[in-house]
């Protein structure tokens, strides 16, 4: 067994919302929310939610393969969002708001492909699957304000999250 660790990058709206699913299982490393995506170098907070700069908010998953794998973080992804959503994520509007796996190899790129064409035959969603499959391209780390926002703030994190209709969506969607 290796100890090998790789990165997965993922834009699911805010990326408050999208640490703690992946932060609470064996074998996630670490998630770092952050920008990716965009054509400014080193973005701020303030200048990605203009929505000028192209970037996506998003996580940056390290992981050990040997214990979780791409696949399953793919599955945990999908659980996460509303994937025929093209405007942004619950009520989170905008460019920086929507969703996208970001690849690092040809087996991630191959793995995301076929994950999003399983999820379109599943017939789980009416519309069409919007999320796209884009190659890794340099990942910004937030400011630290924005990291592990859920454990730092607790009960902001709770509020924001409870009114931004992730989660009735997860439950109705997602849990049968």
């Amino acid at each position: 067994m290796t100890n090998e660790l790789k990165k997965a990058t993922f834009a699911g709206g805010c990326f408050w919302c999208m640490v703690k699913p992946f932060d609470q299982w064996d074998g996630v490393h670490q998630v770092v929310s952050g920008y990716t995506g965009g054509n400014k170098e080193n973005p701020t907070y303030e200048e990605v939610k203009t929505g000028t700069t192209g970037h996506y908010e998003s996580v940056e998953i390290t992981y050990v393969p040997s214990v979780i794998s791409y696949k399953e973080i793919l599955d945990l992804y999908w659980r996460q969002i509303d994937p025929t959503d093209d405007g942004g994520q619950f009520h989170d509007r905008g460019d920086s708001y929507r969703t996208a796996i970001f690849y690092h190899d040809d087996e991630q790129k191959q793995l995301a492909e076929e994950s999003k064409r399983q999820l379109e035959a599943s017939g789980k969603f009416s519309k069409p699957i919007v999320t796209k499959i884009l190659e890794g391209s340099t990942f910004y780390p937030a400011e630290e304000y924005h990291q592990d926002f859920y454990k730092k703030n607790k009960e902001y994190y709770k509020e924001d999250r409870a009114k931004s209709g992730r989660d009735e969506f997860i439950r109705e969607v997602w849990e049968e």
